[in-house]
């Protein structure tokens, strides 16, 4: 095998690797003795035909197996005998090759870039800390009575009023078509007026009907919506009140508790208390984990593989545009300003360095993931789709790729918990209010990241401002008139 560098630039290889002909003629050999083995022609005994024989039978065909396995365990002692690390696979083009003759291709290749790891143990962080305050396990009480509340009939008869529970049908049809559209009808619907389920007025129009009556409600869906066809349409609904049902009160005592699996009314607060705690705790360790994301990104700079990088924003932006699709223009696209693919490219930059500093912390100090926290992983994955936890376990099962996919997160917080054990950490209790609200978000990550390039790097884990909403924004819509209103804030991830 020849080898010949034909450029080096930066992280860029490009290389030619010639395999000789008589190197292809012996995997051919060996590719021909095994069919041997099995091989049946007339006049022979299996595994008796001469080797001429089965080259001229079945050389040809047995030359795309040869070419691929040379190819790829040439590539692979090229990367090994130079000691290079490829970021992605490399890229293979195939100049010459036929019976007789040498097999010449070029390697394209980006490798990853070598660099030196911080000295995590000189950060410094405040992790922010909140115990459950009294208030907060009576607010979760009363959200438990309320989704646990049971509705009457009201008696005596007397209008709908707001918190009450009405009882309908309706079928719906939009203005400009006379059409009836998915979601626009149903049958014995129990809508809470004031709750916000509906779409525009639809709940005020029935407040101060009585059951037995007929209503005519129109509303305008909001623009952008989820339904395309619906966005910014006029409707007109033709609703009948059935009944109108009132909440009893709920008290939360002995009975309340072991009507929900408790042992008594403190066993009840016990577990709420635990579970917010459990709660605030994981809002704690996320603010932790940014500011220390923050830190390694900050004493880092090195140069960031294209193709990587490519990947990473191509996979950003696809998710954003995912998340827009009622945000559609004239021509049926989305299309994202200049401004927000030029954060989205800072982001992704961020992830990709992120990335390359967690793996080499990791490698450096024998992190890895354990099977049986892999699998817990894939049993927390089924769990979001209860009734189809068979399927989702033999999806990861057949689907490595996928796999590795859930590996990495694991990964990730494997690496973070280790710098967390030996970065400096002090504790400082605040207010819920505190630790929930969000950074400051008037400048953008990518206005502060080229503040940071002209500071000095500073590795002392100084909080930064978290990335704007503006790219990353969930887009909030209400769904058709007879299903439940979901309103998606924009997520702050610790990226």
């Amino acid at each position: 095998m020849q080898v010949k560098e034909l450029k080096s630039e930066g992280l860029n290889y490009e290389l030619e690797v010639t395999v000789t002909a008589q190197d292809i003629d012996k995997e051919v050999n060996s590719k021909l003795q095994e069919y041997a083995k099995t091989v049946k022609l007339p006049g022979f005994r299996p595994g008796k035909v001469p080797m001429d024989i089965l080259k001229k039978r079945y050389g040809r065909s047995v030359m795309g197996e040869v070419l691929e396995k040379a190819v790829n365990d040439s590539t692979a002692k090229v990367i090994e005998d130079k000691g290079l690390r490829p970021a992605l696979q490399p890229k293979i083009e195939v100049k010459k090759f036929d019976e007789g003759k040498d097999l010449t291709y070029t390697m394209a290749l980006e490798v990853l870039p070598d660099f030196d790891v911080m000295d995590v143990k000189k950060l410094n962080f405040e992790r922010q800390t909140v115990k459950p305050a009294t208030k907060d396990v009576e607010e979760a009480l009363e959200r438990i009575a309320k989704q646990n509340r049971e509705s009457e009939p009201v008696k005596p008869a007397r209008a709908s009023k707001k918190g009450d529970v009405v009882l309908i049908d309706f079928q719906g049809r939009t203005k400009k078509d006379g059409k009836e559209h998915p979601g626009m009808h149903s049958h014995d619907h129990a809508l809470e007026l004031g709750s916000g389920q509906f779409v525009g007025t639809f709940e005020d129009q029935l407040i101060g009907k009585k059951a037995g009556e007929k209503a005519t409600v129109e509303v305008t869906f909001p623009d952008p919506y989820q339904s395309a066809d619906l966005a910014g349409q006029d409707a007109i609904f033709e609703v009948e009140i059935k009944e109108i049902r009132e909440f009893k009160s709920v008290k939360v005592d002995e009975d309340f508790a072991k009507k929900h699996g408790f042992g008594d009314e403190k066993a009840l607060r016990d577990a709420i208390e635990h579970q917010l705690q459990a709660e605030y705790d994981k809002v704690s360790r996320m603010k932790l984990k940014r500011s220390l994301l923050d830190a390694l990104d900050d004493g880092h700079d090195f140069p960031i593989p294209n193709g990587m990088l490519d990947l990473e924003f191509s996979n950003i932006k696809q998710q954003i545009i995912m998340e827009r699709q009622g945000e559609l223009n004239e021509d049926g696209e989305i299309k994202l300003e200049k401004t927000e693919e030029d954060e989205l490219h800072a982001i992704a930059e961020r992830r990709v360095r992120l990335g390359m500093i967690l793996s080499e912390i990791g490698l450096a100090n024998n992190i890895q993931v354990a099977d049986q926290e892999l699998q817990h992983a894939v049993i927390t994955e089924a769990q979001k789709f209860p009734g189809q936890e068979a399927q989702i376990f033999e999806y990861y099962k057949s689907n490595p790729q996928a796999l590795d996919a859930l590996r990495a997160p694991v990964f990730e917080d494997k690496v973070v918990d280790f710098v967390i054990e030996l970065a400096s950490i002090t504790d400082k209790e605040v207010s819920l209010d505190e630790l929930t609200a969000e950074d400051d978000e008037d400048e953008s990550y990518l206005e502060q990241k080229k503040k940071n390039k002209s500071a000095s790097k500073s590795t002392s884990g100084e909080k930064k401002k978290a990335p704007a909403k503006s790219a990353a924004k969930k887009s909030t819509t209400k769904t058709p008139a007879a299903e439940s209103k979901k309103s998606t804030k924009s997520s702050k991830k610790a990226d």
